[in-house]
Formats: structure tokens, C-alpha cells, sequence
């Protein structure tokens, strides 16, 4: 069943998983792009990224939004014409959106791989994982933090933003399936809620922020 998942975080917030297991051909069924985002996927090269386009327009559509219900900003930010808050996430076959009529939100989906150990210094300090157990809890802790920050990031919107200084996501344990996130940048302070779930091998984490 492609919609893989669903989640009610609270009455105004919710979030939907698709599992891109459908040609592309199938995918277009009941889809129809606008002009803009139809120059997008024309763009794309890749069959895998077209088939996470287009999944996400079905999970759209589990929320009766059509694609011209969202719009782009300046940055590249989605939005909802009727007001409401969305993020939208893709790793290679899972895709994902979270929407909220009350709270800032973001989402990042994120395949667990090795590779995140080379790269963990960019993004936080990396000897607070040396007491885990082994590097299989180690690529799933940081996998963690950096959909984390990649959700923060997408909620905050500031460009100048570093993953290294300026987020910092609160320790947690794997059975927790939450923490907590500050972003602190020129002088402000925001917090955040992270919440987490892990899938074949991928991790999903998104995060809430109260409207001011």
C-alpha cells in the first residue's frame, strides 16, 4: 500500500508517509500540475525524483489539497494557499508532508547510512556518541540529529543558519521517540519539539513550533 504511514501529532497537526512502490505512469492518475510545477518536473532527470513529485501530490491529496493549492516562496518554501503550514520531505523511495492549521512545522525523511559518520563534525560535536554501543546506534543517533536540524532549518528559514552552532538538539534515547531543539542566532532564542520514528532502515523526524 503506497500511503505508509499516517500520524496525528495533535487536533491541528498531521503527517503522511508514502512508500513510492508505483510506476510513474500510475502515479500521474488523478494528478494535474500547475504550469510552474509542471516546468519543475519536466526539469527532472531523475524517474526517482519525478515519482517522489508526484507521490507527494497524492499525499496532498489525502488532505483534499490539489497542486494548485501550494505555492513557492522566494526560497523555494512551500505554502498552502488557505493558511495552513506544510513541510515536505523525499529519500530515495519514501516521501512525506506534514501539515498544521496551528503550529509551525517541518519534516525530513533520511535513509541511515555510514557515510553520516564522515560528516558529522559539520553538523554536531561529535564526541558526545562515543558511549553508544556501537556504530549501527551511532549512524542512527546522528541520522536523528540531522533530520532534526534539517527540520529546524526548514521551519526557521533564516539563511546564515548553522546546523553546527547555532541548533542544538537536547540528548535523547531511542525509546523515547522525542527531545528537544533550540535555534540560537543573532540574539533570539526559539524552541522547538522534536519527535522521531525509524522504517526500514529510514528515519523520519519533525518538528513543531508554537505560532507567535
Amino acid at each position: 500500500m503506497p500511503l505508509y504511514k499516517t500520524i496525528t501529532v495533535n487536533e491541528e497537526t498531521s503527517l503522511a508517509i508514502w512508500k513510492v512502490e508505483e510506476t510513474e505512469e500510475n502515479l500521474w492518475t488523478g494528478i494535474e500540475l500547475t504550469p510552474y510545477c509542471q516546468n519543475r518536473f519536466d526539469g527532472m532527470k531523475s524517474e526517482l525524483h519525478r515519482k517522489a513529485f508526484l507521490s507527494i501530490r497524492h499525499l496532498l491529496a489525502k488532505y483534499d489539497y490539489t497542486d494548485a493549492d501550494l505555492i513557492y516562496d522566494e526560497n523555494g518554501k512551500p505554502h498552502l494557499k488557505d493558511g495552513k503550514l506544510i513541510s515536505i520531505t523525499h529519500s530515495h523511495n519514501f516521501t512525506g508532508i506534514i501539515i498544521s492549521s496551528a503550529e509551525h512545522v517541518g519534516i525530513d525523511i533520511e535513509m541511515q547510512r555510514d557515510k553520516i559518520l564522515r560528516i558529522a563534525h559539520k553538523f554536531t560535536p561529535f564526541e558526545e556518541y562515543k558511549t553508544l554501543a556501537n556504530t549501527a546506534a551511532v549512524v542512527r543517533k546522528l541520522t536523528i540529529v540531522w533530520g532534526a536540524k534539517e527540520s529546524l532549518y526548514k521551519i526557521y528559514g533564516h539563511r546564515g543558519v548553522s546546523f553546527l552552532h547555532h541548533i542544538d538538539v537536547q540528548d535523547f534515547k531511542f525509546d523515547d521517540h522525542k527531545t528537544t531543539a533550540q535555534i540560537i542566532f543573532e540574539g533570539n532564542l526559539s524552541n522547538f519539539k522534536i519527535r522521531f520514528l525509524e522504517f526500514e532502515k529510514f528515519t523520519c523526524v519533525y518538528a513543531t513550533r508554537d505560532k507567535e
